[in-house]
Parts: structure tokens; sequence; C-alpha cells
């Protein structure tokens, strides 16, 4: 069958004419939208995610640029239920019909309050901010780190408490934003000069107060890390008594303002003053009385000691080496004597055993092959032996 009566259209033609009656709805170039997503993968390469918002009954697909995706406060996931704002335009390639999205918040939630929670529960799974990471502060600090804004009330603070506590402490300043797109890179960047210079002993990071979105830069993940990772330990004094960031958690303590961090960081001059004056006094009324104590027991001992009469000491000395002397003497002398005859009742046991002894009396003894011989039954005729007498030895043949 021929329709003559009608023109011809390619699909591009007809995609490209319902994205034009589409997008030619003002109604649908900027709409708010909500719905849970589904189907999300995650951020591509590109930049851009990709996924679907649904409801009870229906699923539209979207897609979210990646310029879009930079201004996100919070990382969107499956289930979740967000408040989208964006347009609907159709995708020629395919023809699906799509949504654009410029802007995503959490329904219920603010997106900072929930990119907080996030952040939070992932740095805490990994340990970041567990208790026996965290180092103690020195007692009497010779330099203080402090990195804040130098226009803010936070350094003031800072500088009249430590000059007013611990004037010995010197301050080590390194002047950052706190506030904007570039205050996280800012802070990070001298937490960690500060830890490769090791330029000070402790360290305070931290603003005065202000809204979530003034201290946000206090929640970034970089800066976190950072001061987890610091050598110097670190006092997080963000904000007033109520506000928390992510950096209270990670440093090794949490001021509520950064007067308190000061106050933290430094001994009291005049507590340590009395303290001093308290170990002073200590010290010289016990050094007094045991340089009384001493001195009696010189005194004693120059009253009734050897000092006191040295010529009777060595006499008496004397004399009783004299006497040790002469017993070891004679115990030594009453011991010769006793070995001596010993050793004389031995001898005369042994020269009565001797074969010598025997030989003297005219008695000889016969060798055989070097052994004696006792019975000469098994020797022959002609077999030469060796006499041993008294004065010496013979050979000899049996005959």
């Amino acid at each position: 069958m021929i329709f003559l009566s009608q023109a011809l259209l390619t699909v591009t033609q007809v995609n490209r004419f319902l994205k034009s009656l589409i997008e030619g709805d003002g109604r649908l170039g900027d709409i708010m939208i909500t719905g849970e997503l589904s189907n999300f993968t995650g951020q591509h390469r590109s930049g851009h995610m990709y996924f679907s918002l649904k409801d009870d009954r229906s699923v539209i697909r979207a897609v979210m640029f990646s310029s879009a995706v930079s201004r996100l406060r919070f990382r969107p996931a499956d289930g979740m239920k967000v408040i989208i704002r964006g347009r609907v335009s159709v995708y020629e390639a395919s023809g699906q019909y799509q949504l654009y999205v410029e802007d995503m918040q959490p329904d219920g939630i603010g997106a900072l309050a929930m990119a907080f929670e996030q952040l939070k529960a992932r740095l805490t799974a990994e340990g970041l901010f567990d208790p026996d990471r965290k180092r103690p502060l020195p007692p009497y600090p010779q330099r203080i780190g402090v990195v804040t804004s130098p226009t803010g009330a936070a350094v003031r603070d800072i500088l009249q408490i430590t000059a007013r506590r611990w004037p010995l402490a010197e301050i080590v300043f390194c002047p950052v934003l706190v506030q904007g797109e570039s205050a996280s890179a800012q802070i990070t960047a001298a937490v960690q000069a500060l830890n490769r210079a090791r330029a000070c002993d402790v360290m305070i990071v931290g603003r005065g107060g202000g809204s979530m979105e003034d201290l946000w830069a206090f929640n970034d993940e970089a800066l976190a890390r950072a001061v987890a990772a610091s050598e110097i330990p670190v006092v997080s004094a963000v904000g007033h008594e109520t506000d928390f960031t992510i950096c209270d958690f990670a440093a090794d303590l949490r001021a509520p303002t950064p007067s308190a961090a000061a106050e933290l960081c430094t001994p009291d001059r005049d507590t340590e003053l009395d303290r001093l004056l308290a170990y002073h006094r200590y010290f010289q009324d016990k050094g007094l009385g045991t340089v009384q104590d001493l001195r009696q027991r010189v005194d004693l001992l120059l009253r009734d000691s050897p000092l006191n009469r040295p010529g009777d000491y060595t006499l008496a000395r004397r004399a009783r080496l004299e006497e040790l002397s002469a017993r070891l003497e004679a115990q030594g002398r009453e011991q010769m004597n006793t070995r001596r005859q010993t050793l004389a009742l031995l001898s005369g046991k042994l020269d009565a055993m001797s074969p010598l002894k025997v030989l003297s009396r005219g008695y000889s003894v016969v060798y055989h092959g070097g052994k004696a011989v006792r019975d000469l039954t098994g020797l022959p005729a002609g077999e030469e032996v060796t006499l041993q007498v008294e004065t010496g030895r013979r050979q000899a043949k049996l005959v």
C-alpha cells in the first residue's frame, strides 16, 4: 500500500519535533519534582550522574551533568528521597524523554546536614576519630601554632589569653581564609606546613561562630585527614559551644571556642608561680631540717668516735691485729706439722710395698715380651728374657 498524500519523516525528525514540543512548553522548562532515587550507578568518569526518579506508580530517567554535580553538598544514593529542580527534554539519539537535573536536595533534611552525617559516618568507620589516636597536649608549650583568619576575633582572643596566662609561649600564626570555596584548602595547607617545619608544640585550628554554611570549610574531608595525621597535637576551636564540625572529631581535643582553646593550651602563670613558691618553701624548710640533722650526727661522731681520739682507736686495732696474726701463725705451724707426719707415714707404707725393696734383698724379676713372668713352663729353652735386679737389667737365655 502506498500513501501518496502524506510526507515521509525520518526518526530524527520525529524525535526533534517531540523535543521542540516539550521544550516549547514553558511549564516543563523549570520544574520542581520529588521522588526516590533508583538505578543510581555513582559518578561517571565524565563527572555526570545517571539515575531514575520514581514514585509508587511511575519512573522517569534523569541525568545530572558534572557542572551541577560539583555543586552538590551530599552524596546521592539509591533509595534516597530527594527534591530536584530541572527541566524535561528529549534525548534525540534514543527518543527518550528525561529529566535534566540542575539542583538536588535531600527531602526532609538539608543537604549540608546530610553531607555532614555522611562524611562523619564514613570517617568514623575508618577509625579516624578513635580515642586511642588522640594525643595529650604539652603541659608547657614554647610555641603555639594558630591557624585562623587574620581579621577575625578568634586570633585576638587567642593572643590576649596566651599573653595573660603564659607569656613565655611564642605564637606562630598562619593566616588563612576560614570561609568560602578556597578556605578548606588553605586551612589544610597550613596544618601540613606547620607539621613539615615542626614549627610549634601544639596547634589551634578554628574560627568564631557562624551558620553551618559559614563553618562548612571545617567539614572538609582533606582537612580532617590532615588534622588526624598531624604529628603536632591539634586543638579544634570552631564556632560556639553548640557548633560541631568534622575537624572537631579529627582533632586531638575540641575546644568550645577559640578563647577556650587558648586556655586549654596554656598553663596559668599565676598558678604555676604559686606552685613554684610552694615547692621553694617546702625544699627550703626540708633543706634546713636536713642540714640540722646532719650537723647533729657530725657532733655525735666528734664526741664519741675515732675522730675524737684517733690514737686510742688505732692502738686498740693494732693490738687486735697482732693477736689475730699470732693465732694465724700458730694454726699454720700446727697444720704443717700434722701434714708432715701424715706424709712420713704414707711414704713408709709406700716404700714397704715397693718392688724395688724386694729386689734389694737379692731377688730378681723375669720379663718376657714386656710382662713379668710368673710361670716358666710355657717358655721353651733358648728363649730370650730380661732379668731385673736391684742394680739394673740384663738379657738372658733359658737353658
